[in-house]
């Protein structure tokens, strides 16, 4: 009998790692909101005493996050760099995601780049506490996807294995650069 079961997108596994690890009143951050669905799913993971900041350097991916997480109180949005999410985070964060790349949909010119998402991913160890969770998803297919994706990797293969475990989940024989997943957990 074969299984008709396929294997979790990079995206999906990120999202099965975040739901074990989030509890309701914990503390998460999307570090890149895009069109919200991560947004909206940490919210709906941590629950309504819990709460979500979320940060994109565009305007429309801030707009389009408040359509789609309308109604919930439990978000706080704000247009500028996940570089700079230390300095309006106080409190220890359970979880926090990023996916690389581009707005879905929007201006494919505006990424991600590899200075900043090293900046956001060093601040964002700081704030992560223990036993929390970082999800990345590197987005190879754009200009600079590459680079950023290769950097992205190297930093997380060199964090202390006695503070964190990584783990990276891909997708081996497609050919058409496929996005990867990167876990870390802070121990």
């Amino acid at each position: 009998m074969v299984n008709s079961t396929s294997l979790p997108r990079p995206t999906e596994m990120a999202h099965r790692l975040l739901r074990e690890k989030l509890q309701p009143g914990d503390q998460a951050i999307d570090a890149t909101v895009g069109n919200g669905y991560d947004t909206l799913f940490l919210a709906e993971q941590v629950g309504p005493k819990g709460h979500v900041y979320g940060f994109d350097v565009q305007e429309i991916a801030i707009e389009k996050t408040r359509q789609r997480v309308a109604g919930r109180e439990n978000i706080t949005l704000r247009c500028l760099s996940h570089d700079l999410l230390d300095r309006y985070i106080s409190e220890s964060i359970s979880a926090i995601t990023f996916n690389l790349g581009y707005l879905p949909g929007g201006d494919k010119s505006i990424t991600t780049q590899p200075q900043t998402t090293m900046a956001a991913l060093r601040n964002s160890v700081k704030v992560l506490k223990e036993g929390g969770l970082l999800t990345i998803v590197a987005y190879i297919g754009h200009e600079g996807g590459l680079r950023e994706s290769n950097t992205v990797a190297d930093w997380a293969s060199s964090l202390d294995q006695n503070v964190f475990n990584t783990v990276r989940y891909e997708f081996t024989n497609q050919c058409n650069t496929p996005p990867f997943l990167i876990a870390v957990e802070k121990r």
